[in-house]
């Protein structure tokens, strides 16, 4: 056994990401968390990690050493307090991680405000596919692997690279400690308003990532996305590859859709002969997902041949657009929509490969950034491609959503009980339907609720 560490915040996607790969190197591990619940605790407990409910001082008692903490942890915190008075080492989740895990090795980082988990996702499942036994560290769970870190048995390892702040004690976003060879930047809009004043302090941020590649490595980024241009054009002192949909759109990597819902696309490349995929994933997004982890995965010696039959079976990620059960022909998803962006493409993916069906979106604005307000002159027009729209208030927002509702492109409604709002939508629903769960929490267990009203419609 290599040591003890105590993970504060351990059932979070990351820090619970930390304490799997902790526990893989020989690590007695340890975490404490006011939020046990599966998948992750799930995971973890299999793992054979202690989970210990609240922050209590008590969980420190047998000196750990070191304690890793996690950035949702504040001054203030009972164990943050113990661990700073008893002068416990410690250290954080991104530091941990470059430090023990991602030291010598070549790391794939992806970036950006949207798609970091699908891409990361599709990235390490297509270096899998090709033999290559990548670690690797994701906000999510996907399919393909069934836990969202591994060690890996290669000198390859992919991180989703998240812009929020490191720690209470490191302000600096968490990607600069990564120092990755191949970085990968989905795209850039406004987020995080808790941290972040405007784009430009995260432009700024992403110019710090930017200085820690090397001139061998490889940047690849959307073609045409002024955010990333200007970030760009602070210094950038690697080779650029691009990527975007259209024939004519100028990108190094381009797709051409050969179906209106993106699940059958041409990846052309001057040069090279056109190539067909076909895959499970729906929507623009998710094309322009597949084609920067085809990029990336380029940089480390896959083929496009290779990479397209690894995307063929790739079968997705939890909570991304996920499918969780059909009840009389109503399909129940859950889809971790964290911003309107995401909001918006989401359901455009869905429409497109919906056709006639009515599509209904169940939507709780729970991100620091959409409770303070700062996105809600977008969310109206995010949901225009849903047919009903039920927004739900959660408590302690300081502002209220009936503005969203009434400037709604989408007939929509406003509810504020999970209950009474589970009987509305069972109600409501009929044969056909496709109902997109929209939250990135709990949304206080509304999927099973809601999928157990419709299974006992269907009995009665």
């Amino acid at each position: 056994m290599k040591g003890h560490i105590h993970i504060l915040g351990i059932c979070g996607t990351f820090m619970g990401g930390i304490a799997l790969l902790a526990r893989e190197r020989g690590y007695r591990v340890t975490g404490s968390d006011t939020a046990v619940y599966p998948p992750m605790s799930t995971q973890l407990r299999a793992a054979g990690i202690d989970l210990m409910e609240g922050y209590l001082p008590e969980h420190l008692h047998e000196r750990p050493d070191c304690v890793v903490v996690g950035n949702a942890m504040t001054r203030g915190n009972p164990a943050v307090e113990y661990m700073l008075n008893h002068g416990l080492p410690y250290t954080s989740g991104p530091q941990w991680l470059a430090e023990n895990i991602l030291r010598d090795k070549w790391v794939l980082a992806v970036a950006g405000t949207h798609g970091k988990t699908t891409t990361s996702s599709l990235l390490a499942w297509i270096l899998d596919y090709a033999g290559m036994a990548p670690g690797f560290l994701i906000g999510g769970v996907p399919a393909n692997f069934g836990l969202s870190a591994r060690s890996g048995g290669s000198d390859f390892f992919v991180v989703e690279a998240d812009e929020y702040d490191t720690a209470f004690f490191d302000k600096r976003s968490k990607f600069v400690h990564y120092r990755p060879r191949t970085l990968a930047i989905n795209n850039l809009e406004f987020d995080h308003a808790d941290i972040f004043d405007d784009l430009k302090a995260i432009q700024r941020q992403f110019h710090h990532l930017l200085r820690c590649v090397p001139g061998q490595g490889l940047v690849v980024h959307p073609r045409g996305v002024a955010a990333i241009d200007q970030t760009l054009a602070m210094g950038c002192w690697t080779p650029l590859t691009s990527f975007g949909v259209g024939v004519d759109c100028g990108a190094d990597w381009r797709a051409q859709l050969l179906a209106a819902d993106g699940t059958t696309f041409r990846l052309l490349r001057d040069g090279e002969q056109p190539l067909d995929i076909n895959w499970s994933q729906c929507g623009l997004h998710n094309v322009e997902n597949a084609l920067t982890a085809l990029a990336a995965a380029r940089h480390v010696g896959v083929t496009p041949e290779v990479a397209a039959a690894a995307l063929a079976g790739f079968g997705g990620v939890k909570r991304r657009l996920e499918l969780l059960g059909r009840v009389r022909d109503i399909a129940v998803y859950d889809d971790f929509a964290h911003h309107p962006t995401a909001i918006a493409t989401t359901l455009q993916g869905l429409r497109a490969r919906t056709g006639s069906g009515r599509l209904i979106a169940l939507v709780e604005p729970r991100s620091n950034t959409m409770r303070m307000g700062e996105h809600r002159e977008q969310l109206a027009a995010a949901t225009a491609s849903a047919d009903l729209v039920y927004w739900f208030q959660p408590p302690g927002m300081n502002w209220s959503l009936e503005s969203v509702v009434e400037h709604s492109a989408a007939p929509a409604q406003l509810a504020d009980n999970i209950d009474e709002l589970v009987q509305t939508v069972a109600s409501a629903a009929r044969p056909g339907d496709q109902i997109v769960i929209m939250s990135n929490g709990s949304f206080a267990g509304i999927h099973q609720k809601l999928l157990d009203e419709l299974t006992k419609a269907d009995t009665q």
